[in-house]
């Protein structure tokens, strides 16, 4: 009788939040796991640190470390993690271009090794790189899915929680459009247990905090100073494979390619999507207010703005 086939994550990117994704995945019995990084022995020993951590936790799922993209090949979830963060005096365009560089590459890779895997696009600017990654790869739109809605969610009832002394638990959020400063909290989709927040916090507690969700990145890089965030990243990665590999049909806010869903075509973009085991499912439509729906627009044209400059930098971009 031949062993069933075991499930299977791949990994690109060793730093922080790939190698923690990776601890949570392996820890947790959800899949084997391969990372994977250019740096010559990051992966192999980080790989090997996890795995020896196995009888202390009780874990029998494998991980394992390396340098070639063909050992990702009968991936069921490859997230992407690689490429560089901003540092200081660095431009947008400037962190653009460098992970661009690194995305080619990237794409080229999973597109031949493991061509019918779900991706999930981490490496920011994360709207544009799973825009980039769609175009090289030539997969369909619902296999490629950027987190980002899913950590700016989690932040965003965090600090709810914080603020009305409420067990997280009880704190439902929705958040869209692109991942970074346009990004848009939805007060009237955002309930603690089940009470809409306008009916609890005053309008000067919540821009407080919605300008604090969309600061979250920055505030934990200006107190780290030498790092960014990765525990909280790492759990929304987790979130969304498990989502995936269990075909939760679960909503979660995240990035994906929209072909007229919010009267917006042609970007990636942070809306509420239903997940499962072939990726997305499906847009879920929300009625969002006037002052919702200009501020969604606006996210979408710094995203589209970002994409101008994307493709006068890379003009080989094309399907396939």
């Amino acid at each position: 009788m031949r062993p069933r086939k075991r499930r299977k994550v791949s990994i690109v990117g060793a730093g922080n939040v790939g190698a923690t994704t990776a601890q949570k995945i392996v820890e947790n019995g959800l899949a084997d796991v391969v990372i994977l990084d250019v740096r010559e022995g990051v992966a192999q020993g980080k790989a090997l640190d996890i795995s020896e951590s196995g009888p202390l936790l009780g874990f029998d799922t494998r991980i394992h470390g390396s340098g070639s993209y063909s050992d990702i090949e009968g991936s069921s979830v490859v997230v992407v993690t690689a490429g560089f963060s901003r540092k200081p005096g660095m431009t947008r365009d400037d962190l653009l271009h460098k992970n661009g560089e690194v995305m080619i590459e990237v794409a080229q890779k999973i597109r031949d090794n493991a061509p019918d895997s779900v991706v999930i696009m981490v490496t920011n600017p994360m709207d544009l790189m799973a825009y980039m990654l769609w175009k090289i790869t030539g997969f369909p739109r619902e296999r490629i899915i950027g987190m980002g809605g899913a950590l700016d969610s989690s932040r965003f009832a965090y600090f709810l929680s914080e603020e009305t002394q409420t067990s997280v638990s009880n704190i439902q959020t929705m958040v869209m459009g692109g991942h970074g400063d346009y990004m848009v909290p939805l007060l009237e989709f955002s309930t603690v247990a089940g009470v809409p927040l306008q009916k609890i916090l005053d309008k000067q507690t919540l821009d407080k905090i919605v300008l604090r969700t969309r600061d979250g990145g920055g505030e934990i890089v200006r107190l780290m100073k030498d790092s960014s965030a990765y525990f909280a990243p790492a759990a929304a990665i987790y979130l969304m494979i498990e989502s995936i590999l269990h075909d939760r049909h679960r909503i979660v806010p995240s990035s994906v390619y929209l072909e007229g869903e919010y009267g917006v075509k042609g970007v990636f973009s942070g809306v509420p999507i239903r997940i499962g085991n072939i990726g997305m499912e499906e847009i879920v439509t929300l009625p969002l207010s006037q002052e919702e729906e200009s501020a969604f627009q606006m996210s979408v044209e710094a995203i589209r703005e970002g994409i101008r400059t994307l493709e006068k930098l890379f003009p080989q971009l094309g399907r396939g």
